[in-house]
């Protein structure tokens, strides 16, 4: 979607830079980058959160393939938490601290160099980012980005990884995203106070599981993207909060991409079901039904083919899509609590 120079919510080329915050110890920026090698089952991240009035980043680099789904098995992982970051820094040329990864900008909103060695673990990357469109601006004042800015942007990643010593080529469709804002501590909290948990159940009934999952202040979500090139795909956050009894959540804040034009997300026409896997609790399939402000419809089915799963119950995934008779690459990123997490599972695996 390109967005028209005068329009006040546009990204501008200063915005590739660290903004000015507030003194709130949760204000947060962040940078990640993602991209995916679907022949290798493989998933790829690059993240950092910058917490400049603490003057502190956390950044991680993982890759994630079938083989293996913590960090102590995942194909490489790797996170430095809270490390020093002096004043100053311009996130348009940067090596984050501590060992972290490398990044420069080549064209202002477009396109970007990354590089990250560990040399004593045989890895590395050397990547280009090349935008397919402008940053895409998540509407303000809507979730899950009710205050801070939020943008997605699709681009076409290539360069290389070296995995345990092997070179291996990447050439990818993929998304990376910007946020600016507070974020963590209070700002996590619900203000809203529940009587018990079935209170918090907007519309009761249907599968246990499925009640216990759309809680409200739970703090869930789930943001879920697929893209056959850089011509067709889609993007969008999912609400199971709102869900209805039969599986349906909503979605907003999001995309539809046909022949190279994009339209935002009718929230009010999109939904998404996904079904669990009652042994592990994780999401194995879904589908969605996507409305655009066009008119146009999009109809996507959904496989998880890997994933990583930091502390067991949250899950990134590497996801197969088939949508306008093309297949699409994409993650479904599946965001709990633990506490949660554990009672849905708990539900899911009932006998009686």
């Amino acid at each position: 979607m390109t967005t028209p120079d005068n329009d006040p919510l546009a990204f501008k080329p200063e915005d590739d830079c660290y903004h000015q915050l507030s003194n709130d110890p949760y204000e947060t920026e962040t940078n990640w980058w993602s991209f995916n090698i679907p022949a290798r089952k493989i998933g790829c991240w690059l993240h950092t959160p910058y917490y400049p009035n603490r003057k502190t980043v956390t950044w991680r680099v993982f890759v994630w393939d079938a083989s293996g789904i913590d960090p102590v098995r995942m194909a490489y992982y790797r996170k430095a938490e809270e490390v020093p970051m002096a004043d100053g820094q311009d996130l348009r040329d940067i090596t984050f601290p501590g060992g972290g990864y490398s990044l420069k900008m080549l064209d202002p909103g477009m396109k970007y160099h990354l590089q990250y060695a560990d040399p004593e673990r045989d890895f590395a990357l050397d990547l280009v980012f090349m935008g397919c469109h402008p940053p895409h601006r998540a509407t303000p004042g809507e979730p899950p980005f009710m205050q801070s800015p939020h943008y997605d942007q699709l681009g076409r990643v290539v360069g290389t990884m070296t995995l345990r010593g092997e070179v291996i080529s990447i050439d990818s469709y993929s998304v990376r995203d910007r946020t600016w804002g507070p974020r963590g501590g209070p700002h996590n909290a619900s203000p809203k106070k529940y009587g018990n948990d079935l209170d918090r159940v907007r519309n009761p009934g249907g599968a246990r599981w499925r009640e216990i999952e759309r809680e409200r202040g739970r703090g869930r979500i789930q943001y879920i993207f697929g893209h056959a090139g850089g011509d067709d795909g889609f993007l969008g956050f999912v609400r199971p909060a709102d869900g209805d009894a039969a599986g349906w959540s909503p979605m907003n804040a999001g995309y539809v991409l046909r022949d190279g034009q994009f339209a935002t997300l009718d929230k009010d026409q999109c939904r998404m079901r996904s079904w669990r896997d009652p042994k592990t609790g994780w999401c194995s399939h879904m589908e969605t039904e996507l409305v655009d402000f066009l008119g146009r419809t999009m109809y996507a089915e959904g496989q998880a083919v890997s994933r990583m799963s930091e502390a067991g119950y949250g899950t990134n995934q590497l996801m197969r899509w088939e949508f306008d008779g093309k297949i699409g690459w994409g993650e479904d990123q599946d965001v709990w609590r633990g506490d949660h997490f554990e009672r849905m599972l708990h539900a899911l695996k009932a006998w009686k």
